[in-house]
């Protein structure tokens, strides 16, 4: 099956890679412009950039994929769907019509419909999560799913350990998709919960809250966002590893100061003296 791909994250490119493998490797790749990233802030290219071009794959990077350009460049590809995962851009009336759009959305729909349902089932103690395919529509992650599979999160679990098998669940269920072409079924509306985007707010850890809260933020956040602790002064401190203990309180065990690299907490209090209210 021809196929066009819209996608940008680091999951993203992970699926594009097996899907490019398949039968239904696709004939264009679209993802967004070249922004600044890291500490540096250099400009460079999404991660779904730099694996269309290892993959020989055509690209395209539009300011809009709503654009006129952008949406003749999909058409010529005659593709007989569109796929998306994590684009991180809204996909707008006449290209939500123009083609069928399958998307890749890393959870048990209609759970966790958003941008960040990945490490909101982290943080909410989820006992599982999964991969949905569904039909991309102009509601948020409220069109019909084709395939849906299950995955356990597990109690030590970071978004990275979880991502990595969802990225095979999830290329693994969009080719069966386009293989078999299963029937779609409405989605229960009383089961949805919505994923926000995680911002400053989220990625503070609040040491008022119970221990086990603060640890599932660290594991929902690492390595891609990082949770942090707020210092007297006003200074950030990151937490990339932590642990409840029996006793309820947080446990650091790997932190990066502001500017400095990763290290372990005991290395860090050598240095700056303890945390105040943490173990």
């Amino acid at each position: 099956m021809s196929t066009v791909y819209l996608g940008t994250s680091v999951f993203a490119a992970a699926i594009l890679e097996r899907l490019a493998d398949s039968p239904h490797r696709p004939a264009l790749v679209v993802t967004r412009p070249d922004a600044p990233k890291g500490r540096g802030r250099a400009v460079g290219p999404p991660p779904v950039a730099e694996a269309a071009r290892a993959l020989g794959l055509e690209l395209d990077q539009p300011a809009s994929v709503n654009e006129d350009a952008a949406r003749a460049r999909i058409a010529a590809a005659q593709p007989e769907a569109v796929i998306v995962c994590a684009f991180g851009a809204l996909i707008k009336e006449p290209l939500l019509s123009d083609h069928e759009i399958l998307n890749v959305h890393p959870s048990l729909l209609p759970r966790w419909r958003g941008a960040a349902p990945l490490e909101r089932a982290i943080m909410a103690g989820d006992a599982q999560t999964g991969v949905s395919i569904m039909r991309l529509t102009a509601g948020l992650d409220a069109g019909p799913v084709c395939l849906a599979a299950p995955e356990p999160i597990e109690p030590g679990d970071t978004y990275g350990t979880l991502a990595q098998r969802l990225q095979g669940l999830g290329a693994g269920l969009l080719i069966r998709a386009l293989d078999e072409r299963p029937p779609f079924a409405e989605q229960d509306e009383a089961g949805v919960t919505y994923a926000e985007k995680i911002g400053p707010a989220d990625r503070t850890l609040d040491l008022s809250r119970p221990a086990i809260e603060s640890e599932r933020v660290v594991r929902a956040l690492t390595p891609h966002i990082g949770a942090r602790i707020e210092l007297p002064g006003g200074q950030f401190l990151g937490v990339r590893a932590a642990r409840a203990t029996d006793d309820g309180r947080l446990e650091l065990l790997e932190v990066q100061p502001a500017g400095g690299r990763p290290m372990a907490y005991a290395d860090y209090v050598r240095g700056h003296g303890p945390v105040p209210g943490v173990a």
